[in-house]
């Protein structure tokens, strides 16, 4: 089986009542809006779920661009979208079809299977051309004027890390051939939870030119276990040595699964889910000012409050 990416990740899919197409859900400081896009060129639906803040009215906000891991699907993450955009930042959670949670879908028997397809070569580049086809789409739309472009993250959780990666300059060497899907719009990138890049054992050719700012988050217990497959947090320790750039992040959490970081809670206590969830939540504001230009006092003032949570910091 030859796979860009492998990254599987068993976690029951969230079921999120989803609003009316189209329809916006009002908030305070912000809205919320399910769109239904269609890729014609690739014949790929694109669903999206967008966070608006209503700030963004008045002027230009940054933009976080979301990607999923294996299973889930654009409601897989929205609690960091309602944490942005009440702090003004717009994010636009992408649903990846050809690895979201219709994959739960059919036979059990052939989980795995579809599991393993959906990590394959080209739904792994499928998924970077979401991320293109969404931000083409969103800044050439009536939200364009209101979005800073020189403020825009891509963002991912396991699969979507990867995703986020790839967007933000990883080559990946397959069949003698590179493949690099920089966009050069993506100026930061948050990075939660990434796996190996398969069958590859020296990631530095691959991510040594990630040469843009980026937070890695992950937890000591950040465990992926499949038939076949097993990645501990040693790989994601192995992803942040060999992503290139004088300007990186990590945070390594005490305590956490793999999926500490969606929506729902599966594996986890009530406390260290919300915990783990807010930490993050801050972290990652605090890294998106300090790699658009701000003084480091937020990431330091971060640390010292979370300083119990944390199994390991590395601020460079």
């Amino acid at each position: 089986m030859s796979v860009l990416l492998l990254a599987p990740v068993l976690a029951v899919s969230p079921r999120v009542p989803a609003s009316p197409t189209g329809a916006w859900q009002a908030h305070a400081d912000y809205e919320v809006r399910d769109l239904d896009w269609q890729d014609a060129e690739r014949g790929r639906a694109v669903p999206v779920k967008l966070f608006w803040p209503k700030a963004a009215r008045d002027g230009q906000v940054p933009l976080v661009v979301f990607s999923h891991g294996i299973g889930s699907s654009r409601d897989g993450y929205t609690y960091l979208g309602h944490y942005w955009a009440r702090h003004g930042i717009a994010s636009i959670h992408l649903q990846h079809v050809g690895s979201d949670r219709a994959l739960w879908q059919g036979n059990p028997l052939q989980l795995v299977a579809r599991f393993q397809r959906a990590a394959g070569e080209s739904e792994a580049v499928a998924r970077v051309g979401d991320q293109r086809f969404a931000l083409d789409r969103l800044l050439a739309g009536e939200w364009g004027a209101h979005i800073d472009r020189a403020r825009i993250v891509a963002a991912g959780h396991s699969y979507g890390a990867n995703t986020t990666l790839m967007s933000a300059g990883a080559r990946v060497m397959r069949h003698g051939k590179a493949i690099w899907l920089r966009d050069p719009r993506v100026t930061a990138a948050i990075v939660i939870s990434a796996p190996p890049f398969y069958g590859d054992d020296d990631f530095r050719p691959i991510l040594g030119g990630v040469t843009i700012p980026t937070l890695h988050v992950t937890t000591a217990d950040d465990i992926i276990r499949i038939p076949g497959f097993g990645s501990g947090v040693e790989d994601r320790l192995k992803v942040y040595e060999a992503t290139g750039g004088a300007q990186k992040v990590l945070a390594i959490y005490k305590h956490g699964t793999h999926n500490v970081f969606t929506d729902h809670r599966y594996f986890d206590s009530q406390d260290v889910s919300t915990q783990v969830k807010q930490a993050t939540e801050e972290l990652s504001l605090a890294f998106i000012d300090d790699a658009y230009g701000a003084d480091r006092k937020e990431m330091n003032d971060w640390t010292a409050r979370h300083r119990d949570l944390l199994a390991r910091y590395v601020a460079q």
